[in-house]
């Protein structure tokens, strides 16, 4: 394998995972990556490694260390709030608990389009969140809705107007029967990121919302979607990227590609959001995820997380990607995929 890291980033990861493991407890393989930030395949090579040269154990996908080290380990994230510094109660819980309400017959999840939605609760911190930024109140762009943002948005009231696009029809189709249902402030339409962004919606938006695939030319070419929809400076974006599919490297090109459109970043929140093991999300399909695979383990714990950031124009945005394009599978994988299901 080439080297993917450095020797200082391989140590501070050894670190991580040795100091998981320093109160003596065994823990699952999947807490462990949870409990580190390189991307996936790095994760595996250094856990590799760390088996090899006796530091720690691996059976049955669960792990110990068996070297005395000058490693301790404590909880240090909030358990009230899940350690993402937002709490839900008051109104938030409301929308919360009528969003599980009226979303307990959502579609499941798709492989086809790399479909995997995150936890109701996540939902509802990413609208506090944009709440908390002052841009709720705005028109709302949402690029591919498997999350369904759109619909506990709208269930608050705030937003002027919301608009999301997503290549699934039957997931249009069940968003816009909710709209109608619950006279929700939605419209939904099916579109493919790589037809040509529709004139209505070009220069319309205050903000947009995404989940974009992690490869670069997901990455780039949802992000510039979201991008030509917002009217001009001031305007600002929300996704979600995690550090499991999208190692340093990666993201150095992706914050290259945001200051590109004339975006700087302003806020990320590490492990935001969280996928859990819900029987109709992604991971039903985890025997086709290359990190099960490679590990023989099936999951036993909510490990796949993302940050959450803002982003938001201090230039004319201007998208890298303009017109209609072809993409191969690239779109969906790279070599970092560990987590999509192939």
């Amino acid at each position: 394998m080439d080297e993917i890291i450095t020797k200082k980033e391989k140590d501070r990861i050894k670190i991580q995972i040795l100091q998981s493991l320093a109160n003596g407890k065994k823990k699952s393989i999947y807490e462990i990556i949870d409990l580190q930030d390189s991307s996936l395949n790095e994760f595996f090579e250094i856990f590799k490694e760390l088996q090899r040269d006796g530091y720690i154990v691996s059976e049955f996908g669960k792990v110990k260390s068996v070297k005395d080290l000058p490693y301790k380990y404590f909880e240090v994230r909030c358990n009230f709030c899940d350690g993402t510094g937002f709490k839900i109660d008051g109104f938030f819980s409301n929308i919360l608990k009528k969003f599980k309400e009226i979303t307990k017959d959502r579609p499941e999840a798709l492989d086809i389009y790399d479909q995997g939605f995150i936890s109701s609760e996540s939902i509802v911190r990413r609208l506090q969140f944009i709440y908390e930024r002052g841009d709720i109140y705005g028109k709302i762009f949402v690029v591919g809705d498997d999350d369904l943002f759109s619909v506990a948005s709208a269930l608050t009231g705030f937003p002027e107007k919301i608009v999301v696009v997503d290549i699934d029809r039957k997931l249009i189709d069940y968003i816009d029967s909710l709209a109608k249902k619950h006279s929700l402030n939605i419209e939904a339409f099916v579109y493919d990121v790589q037809d040509e962004l529709p004139k209505d919606f070009k220069k319309n938006f205050d903000l947009f919302v995404s989940d974009p695939v992690e490869t670069i030319p997901g990455i780039t070419l949802f992000l510039s979607r979201g991008v030509e929809a917002l009217k001009g400076v001031g305007s600002s974006g929300y996704f979600g990227i995690t550090t499991l599919e999208a190692s340093r490297k990666k993201w150095y090109e992706i914050e290259k590609i945001i200051h590109e459109m004339g975006f700087v970043v302003t806020d990320i929140i590490r492990k935001f959001s969280v996928y859990p093991e819900d029987e109709k999300n992604f991971f039903k399909f985890q025997e086709k995820l290359p990190i099960v695979k490679n590990l023989g383990i099936k999951s036993d714990y909510n490990w796949y997380k993302s940050s959450f950031l803002r982003i938001e124009a201090v230039l004319e945005p201007k998208p890298l990607i303009e017109g209609k394009v072809k993409l191969d599978e690239k779109i969906y994988r790279d070599d970092e995929s560990w987590a999509t299901p192939i």
